[in-house]
């Protein structure tokens, strides 16, 4: 999810979920081999074998249209310590999409099953090479032919967000249409989209055939969603206090400015809003801040009136 599961967001969400692995946001491909910085912007666990502090795996993703570029950076990110590689044929934006990157490429299979290929057949076996897709990108008429295109070219799993590009994020996700995909590859399906609860994980799960999920927003919006998933639980188990707590480390997390990082955790806020009562209280008093010192003094006031 670019511009909300950066390295911070990654270190908060594995710290206190049940992760199996976490993926980058895209690190956009177009005529060059990338410096390392880059990736070690994009994915600084690069520097601590592939994982994050609590010892989650980070995928590394690329988006992109160029098959040898794709290649010989997947080669690149392998040899800095990429536990795998994960290829973008879900992004939706305007911008990447008119340089057809993204959903955009579902209308061409062909070219996907290249992209795929020579990732596929660059980087050493033992290292997993997965796709993203969407349903399509203005219709589905594509989605089964994209499906085994991406097993054809050799990818160990596909990730599937349950909707096509012109559909956006706008509820709902059409979940039962995963179910002819994972009905017709060999390959695993990890299906994806709207996915806010444990009784949207069920009804995913049962409506997909999926056994495997991926969650994006919902996990931002719910920081222990995957526990209430696994312990089959219709309500957060994280206290609030455990949540204020996660809230300063993230503050205090790698920045490049003070704004920048402002930016990030208001948005974070305003997103738990939706599952915590207590975060609407918290946001009235801190939406208009300037300084981190003040949020963080505010934080630790929250903190305070929650002792007995």
């Amino acid at each position: 999810m670019e511009g909300l599961t950066d390295p911070v967001m990654r270190d908060v969400l594995t710290h206190v979920g049940h992760f199996d692995w976490c993926v980058t946001e895209f690190i956009r491909v177009t005529n060059s081999i990338l410096p390392d910085h880059v990736y070690h912007q994009y994915c600084p666990e690069l520097k601590h074998g592939g994982q994050t502090a609590s010892g989650t795996p980070v995928h590394v993703q690329f988006l992109g249209n160029d098959a040898t570029m794709l290649a010989e950076n997947a080669i690149r990110a392998v040899a800095l310590g990429a536990p795998a590689i994960d290829l973008n044929f879900g992004c939706p934006a305007k911008t990447v999409n008119r340089h057809k990157g993204g959903a955009i490429l579902l209308d061409e299979p062909d070219v996907i099953y290249h992209l795929v290929k020579a990732v596929r057949d660059a980087v050493p076996r033992h290292i997993p090479v997965s796709a993203k897709m969407r349903l399509g990108y203005l219709d589905e008429h594509h989605t089964l032919d994209n499906a085994h295109a991406i097993e054809d070219a050799g990818a160990s799993w596909l990730t599937v967000h349950a909707r096509t590009k012109a559909d956006g994020y706008t509820p709902p996700a059409y979940w039962e249409k995963i179910y002819p995909i994972q009905d017709a590859v060999n390959i695993n399906v990890i299906a994806n989209g709207e996915i806010w609860n444990n009784q949207h994980a069920k009804a995913c799960r049962i409506q997909s055939g999926c056994e495997d999920l991926m969650i994006g927003r919902g996990a931002v919006t719910t920081p222990d969603l995957t526990h209430c998933i696994l312990n089959n639980s219709d309500h957060a188990l994280l206290s609030w206090q455990a949540l204020l707590d996660l809230q300063i480390r993230f503050i205090n997390g790698p920045s490049k400015t003070e704004i920048a990082m402002l930016g990030r955790y208001k948005q974070w806020l305003g997103m738990m809003t939706k599952a915590y009562p207590e975060a609407v209280l918290l946001w009235q008093d801190i939406k208009r801040m300037k300084s981190l010192d003040d949020i963080i003094q505010c934080l630790n006031h929250h903190a305070l009136q929650l002792k007995p």
